[in-house]
This record gives structure tokens, C-alpha cells and sequence, in this order.
């Protein structure tokens, strides 16, 4: 297939079947008024349980522009994102979930930017609707602590909702790192790259599957994928450490010089417990940078596809 699209749209899914069809309806009218017919609209199914795949074939069925993926498991969302983008044939791609969070209205605002010659046109959430002030002082937390941590300039209070330039896409097609965090990939290959205020809504139906175990990994992914400073917080707790073991035997010894006696067990344990700690903290951080490149070594695919669903257009063939 070697159609050129002036738009991609790629919406990674993960049992979104009670809201597929609303997202698509406002997705296909918001692309129409911009670019006309002249779109592809990539909906991948992240290995769902429920009736995702169904949906996204019967929407395929009927939808000229739309391009089903089924992937043969549950990769996670950056996998996901990263399989849509390896099909886009457009010049310009827009990266969105399914839930209905971001608009798909603000594609033409997105557009308006790249024609002024930025290649990255990023959403910045002003507001987060629907979410717990858990999840959004976590996030906050999150976002923070990376940009201070970061040795790139990764925006905050961003996700994976962007337009991108066609040479951002398939720069970015051709990093192979698995641990992916796609936001801090765009960020690092520069490029001129803008943000676009926006109120982020509630989903349209059903629940987050973002987990506090996949929002903590994907938190690590981007922390340990674009900042040394674990590693350097592992050499500094190092020097606390013999700083600390320097003071305790200067002070043993001049216990020893004056006559006096360090009394009871309970010192000793302490000294035991904190040395220890620190130990296991500076294995557990080495361990995951270990960890991560042994698995980028096994070379493995990033995701597997099952099955691609379209319609043939004119002058394609169909998948």
C-alpha cells in the first residue's frame, strides 16, 4: 500500500468496545473538516477482553478511512502507539487515545501549527476532569520530578496526545529501545516543538486502565530511559555511606583512647540496618539498568500483529 494521507490518526485500544463507535464518529468528523476524505484512521487493539476487536472489524467494514490492528497480546500503550505508527502513510500523524480524554476537535488547532513550521504540536493539559486528586497529584509529582531529573527537556503535565511531522514519525520508527516512553523519545529528537492548551474531559465509558502498577511502571521507564541521576543517586548514597563508616570508627577510637565503652546492641543494629539498606537500594537500581539491557539484547520483536482489517479504497489493495 503506497497511498499518501495528508492525516494518520493512531488510537491504541484496550477494551474500549462500549465507547469505540462515539470516539470514531468524533474522530471521522473532526479529520473531514479539516483534510477532507484525505485520512487513515489506525485503531489498534492492544490484546482486549471484551468486544474491541469486534467493534473496530464491523468499523472497518464501514469506514473507508478506518485501518483495524489486532496485536496478538496485550503489549501496554507505548507498544501499542509504536505498532500504529510503524503502518502510518500520512505526511502528518496524530497520536490519540480512544477514551474520549483528549479532543479529537483540537486536530485542526494542531494542524494550524505545523503549517506555521513546527514538526511537534504537543497537547499540555490545563485541566484533568474525571480523575481522583490522587491520580492527579501523582501525576504531578511524576511529571516534576522527571523534568528535574531528566537529562533532555521533556515537557510536563503531557501525554501521547500530538501531531507530528512525517520526518518526527519515521525518526522516530527507527529507535529500537523496548522500554519505550514515547513523550520523552519526541522530546529528545527535537526538532521545533510547541504545546497547545487544553482541558482534558472525563472518558466517555468505562474505567482507566492505567493501574497504579502501570502508571509506577511507566513512571520507571521514563525516569531510568532518560536520566542517569538513579545511578548518580547510587554513587552519592556510596559516599554517604563511608562518610558515615569514617565518623562511626573515628568515634569507636576515641571511645577507646578516653576509656569509655560503646554500650548495647541497639547501635550496632543500626549501623547493620542502614548500611544494608543502602546496599539494596544501589543493587536494586543497578539491577533494572541491568535488567532493561539484557532484555534490549534478546532482540525481540517490540509487539506482534495478528490481523489488519480495512476496506480497499480505489487505488489500494485491501489488508
Amino acid at each position: 500500500m503506497t497511498t499518501t494521507y495528508a492525516l494518520s490518526i493512531v488510537a491504541p485500544c484496550y477494551n474500549e468496545a462500549e465507547g469505540l463507535g462515539a470516539f470514531v464518529a468524533r474522530m471521522t468528523r473532526a479529520a473531514s473538516a479539516v483534510v477532507g476524505e484525505n485520512y487513515e484512521l489506525i485503531l489498534v487493539d492492544d490484546g482486549s477482553r471484551d468486544r474491541t476487536w469486534a467493534v473496530m472489524s464491523e468499523l472497518a467494514q464501514t469506514h473507508l478511512a478506518i485501518v483495524a490492528v489486532r496485536l496478538a497480546r496485550n503489549h501496554g500503550h507505548q507498544l501499542a502507539v509504536t505498532a500504529g505508527l510503524s503502518l502510518v502513510r500520512g505526511d502528518r500523524v496524530m497520536v490519540i487515545d480512544a477514551d474520549l480524554q483528549d479532543p479529537p476537535e483540537l486536530v485542526g488547532d494542531m494542524i494550524a501549527r505545523l503549517d506555521e513550521g513546527y514538526d511537534v504540536v504537543f497537547g499540555r493539559r490545563r485541566r484533568r476532569a474525571g480523575e481522583s486528586p490522587f491520580k492527579r497529584a501523582t501525576a504531578s509529582l511524576f511529571y516534576r520530578t522527571l523534568a528535574a531529573m531528566s537529562e533532555h527537556d521533556i515537557p510536563v503535565d503531557t501525554g501521547d496526545f500530538r501531531l507530528m511531522s512525517r520526518r518526527i514519525v519515521d525518526r522516530l520508527n527507527a529507535m529500537p529501545e523496548r522500554d519505550r516512553f514515547i513523550r520523552g523519545m519526541v522530546a529528545w529528537l527535537g526538532g521545533r516543538q510547541t504545546e497547545l492548551l487544553y482541558d482534558r474531559d472525563a472518558r466517555h465509558a468505562g474505567v482507566t486502565h492505567y493501574t497504579l502498577r502501570r502508571m509506577v511502571r511507566l513512571a520507571a521507564d521514563g525516569l531510568i530511559g532518560f536520566s542517569t541521576a538513579p545511578l548518580r543517586l547510587a554513587t552519592l548514597m556510596a559516599m554517604i555511606g563511608v562518610l558515615a563508616g569514617v565518623g562511626l570508627l573515628a568515634y569507636i577510637l576515641a571511645g577507646l583512647f578516653v576509656g569509655s565503652t560503646v554500650p548495647g546492641w541497639a547501635s550496632l543494629a543500626l549501623i547493620v540496618v542502614c548500611f544494608s539498606t543502602a546496599q539494596l537500594v544501589c543493587l536494586s537500581i543497578f539491577g533494572e539498568y541491568l535488567g532493561r539491557t539484557y532484555m534490549q539484547a534478546k532482540g525481540r520483536p517490540l509487539y506482534m500483529i495478528d490481523e489488519i482489517t480495512c476496506v480497499s479504497r480505489s487505488d489500494e489493495t485491501k489488508s
